[in-house]
Parts: C-alpha cells; sequence; structure tokens
C-alpha cells in the first residue's frame, strides 16, 4: 500500500506544481497585456496626428473591452449611468428607439410608439449604418449613442438598411423628450384590448389597475388581447408582476448564471385576474426580453396564444455594478429560461399562429389597417 500512497502523493505534488506555473504564467502574461495598453496609450498620447482626450480614449477601450464579451454589456460614464436611471422610469429625451449592435452596425430592436423614430418611419430590425454622414461600422454601441443624442429640437439625420428593400433609406429625425405610455386599453367588440408598450417601474401597477376597472365596467367581455408588439423590455420584476396576475401558479422564468448552482426561480402565485377567460398575446420582432418572458412563460403553460411574428431572441440578464466615479457597468451575468426550459437568447418566441405583419407600420385603430389586431379580434369571436 504504502507505493500506492507514493504515487498519489507524487501525482498530487505535481498537479499543484503544474497549476502554479500556469497561473503565474497567466499572472505574467496579464501583466504584459497591461504594459502593451499603457505603452499604446502613451504613444497615441504623444504621436497621434490630432490632440485627444485620454479619458475619452480609455472609456472607449473599456467599452471595447465589453462590446467583445455580448452586444448587451457597456461601460456608462457618469452622464449615461445618469440619463439610464431616467429612462427607466419612463420619460427622457432622445429619438425614441431601442437598439443594440449586430454585425458592427446599430440594429433596432424597435421604435417606441409615437417617439419621432415612430413617426418618421423607423422599423423594428432596421440597421443604421450613418449618423449625419458618420459610419456606423467600427463604433461601440455607447459611441453610437453619443452621437444620436443631442438637444430636444435638434436634428439628426440618419442612414438606414432595411431587409427587403434595395436602396438606404434615410431619415431628418428631430429630437424629443419621450413619454413612454405604458399601458392603454379599449374595448373592441366586447374584447378586452391591453397595450403595453414597456416594462418600467410603474408598468405591472398599471396593467393590473385597467384589468380590474374592465371588470368593475364590463362583466361581460368575452376575451382579452395583450399587445407586446415592439415591446423591448425593461425590469425583470415587472416581466414577472404582470405573468403572476395571469397564470394560477406554476415556474415563470428562471436566470441562471455562470456557476452551475446560481440558479433563481421565479414563479406565480395563484389567482388569475382574468379568471380563466380567453387571452391572445400579440408578439413581433420588435417583441424583446420582458416581452419574451412574458409572452414564453403564457405559452408554455397554455395560458395564452400567441400571434404573430416570432420575437426579437433577447434572453440575456444584464445587472448594473455602480462603478467608482459615478459610472457603471452593464454586464451579462446571467441568461433567461422559460418554464419549458429554453432559452430565449437569439432565438426568439414562436408564436402559435403566424400571421406576418402588413407592410405598413400597425397603428391601433380598432382593428383597421391592423391585420394582427384583426385577425386576434375574429379568432375570440368564435
Amino acid at each position: 500500500m504504502k507505493p500506492v500512497k507514493f504515487i498519489k502523493l507524487t501525482l498530487l505534488i505535481f498537479f499543484i506544481s503544474i497549476s502554479g506555473v500556469h497561473a503565474k504564467n497567466s499572472t505574467s502574461e496579464l501583466y504584459e497585456k497591461l504594459d502593451l495598453f499603457s505603452d499604446v496609450l502613451e504613444k497615441i498620447k504623444n504621436e497621434y496626428v490630432d490632440e485627444v482626450d485620454q479619458s475619452e480614449v480609455i472609456d472607449s477601450a473599456v467599452n471595447g473591452m465589453l462590446q467583445s464579451l455580448d452586444p448587451y454589456s457597456s461601460y456608462m460614464n457618469p452622464e449615461s449611468f445618469k440619463n439610464m436611471n431616467i429612462e427607466t422610469k419612463g420619460e427622457f429625451g432622445g429619438l425614441g428607439i431601442e437598439i443594440t449592435m449586430e454585425s458592427g452596425f446599430v440594429k433596432v430592436i424597435t421604435p417606441i410608439e409615437d417617439s419621432p423614430a415612430d413617426k418618421i418611419g423607423i422599423k423594428a430590425g432596421d440597421y443604421i449604418i450613418k449618423i449625419n454622414d458618420k459610419q456606423v461600422k467600427g463604433l461601440t454601441l455607447m459611441q453610437a449613442v453619443n452621437l444620436m443624442r443631442g438637444k430636444v429640437g435638434t436634428s439628426i439625420n440618419i442612414t438606414v438598411r432595411r431587409v427587403d428593400v434595395d436602396e438606404d433609406l434615410k431619415f431628418t429625425i428631430i429630437r424629443d423628450k419621450i413619454k413612454v405610455r405604458e399601458v392603454s386599453t379599449s374595448i373592441i367588440n366586447n374584447i378586452g384590448y391591453i397595450r403595453l408598450r414597456a416594462f418600467n417601474e410603474q408598468s405591472g401597477d398599471q396593467l393590473i389597475n385597467k384589468i380590474k376597472n374592465f371588470s368593475k365596467d364590463n362583466n361581460n367581455l368575452t376575451g382579452y388581447i395583450l399587445d407586446l408588439r415592439n415591446n423591448p423590455g425593461g425590469l425583470l420584476s415587472q416581466a414577472i408582476k404582470i405573468t403572476d396576475a395571469f397564470l394560477d401558479g406554476g415556474e415563470i422564468v428562471s436566470t441562471r448564471g455562470r456557476e452551475k448552482n446560481d440558479i433563481k426561480i421565479y414563479t406565480a402565485k395563484k389567482g388569475d385576474i382574468l379568471k380563466g377567460k380567453p387571452l391572445i398575446v400579440l408578439i413581433n420582432r420588435g417583441s424583446a426580453s420582458a416581452s419574451e418572458i412574458v409572452s414564453g412563460a403564457l405559452k408554455d403553460h397554455k395560458r395564452a396564444i400567441l400571434l404573430g411574428e416570432k420575437s426579437f431572441g433577447k434572453g440575456s440578464v444584464q445587472t448594473i455594478i455602480p462603478l467608482k466615479g459615478n459610472g457603471a457597468l452593464r454586464l451579462t451575468t446571467a441568461k433567461y429560461y422559460l418554464p419549458s426550459g429554453n432559452s430565449i437568447s437569439e432565438i426568439g418566441v414562436e408564436p402559435d399562429i403566424v400571421v406576418k405583419e402588413n407592410k405598413e407600420n400597425f397603428k391601433i385603430n380598432d382593428g383597421k389597417n391592423d391585420n394582427q389586431l384583426e385577425y386576434a379580434l375574429n379568432l375570440l369571436k368564435k
């Protein structure tokens, strides 16, 4: 037995030694890279053709590092961090588009309804290739965002590449203060229609109160339509609250992080606010993130029929990590999984009934000129 123990001990020491060498080599390589970064920064400072702001250069370098991970991780300087906090409250200035990066270009997840971008004709899936004649290719997401920001009332020119359109499209948009009216409702042919535009701090309470008002005034509603088209998502807490309102129990969504045991499962409490009445959820390629959690969970539990087009496919969790100097990291720390166990990330949620959107932007007008809503209304009449 002694030789066996001796061999085991020798192997253990060998592996510890190898691990130590590997760790030392990794640390050494990291320091070499940091020295390289410092050297490049010094060369830029002393030899670049124009004088540069070193602080901006470092911000761009940090953003480049984060963008190499995924399109949703980014660095927010103090001003950007402040703007983000304003946006989650539902009122901010700008063009009114939710964006990401894809293939080096800015991709529109969705225009916010009634925003300057929406009114001028920007659509979900558009690629912004130029901003004021400056090529977007090669910029980080935050650099593109900063180019599009400006004072309310000022104009910006953007060039858009659209799938199935041969020529690039040019738009001049006047920046404005964006007010997100999260929830609006109406009754169409004895059917309760609920339009949810974003998942901000008050979205869940607003939606639940609107449905309660429906019940007070109209006990004979035959069904409901929840419209999540062009809804870019928002707060996870609101997605959970809204899904919970329609379910009578069961899992809503789970998030899984880097470690195997880093799993959080969110479940619904007993009590369906619609009391089992039929529900149709409208989705399209502008439905992202929180919209996909709600629609995916309701589909998995067979609580709703999904109608429209496949959703965007943003299934990752970004955590805001404050930094020294009042800036912050937006870092992807987990992914969403539906009750079925399926991931949303880069896949999206498939509708039960595929109805392609009309070529023109849909506009809510009692179902007129809106083929998807009209289809849903006819389905609930049967």
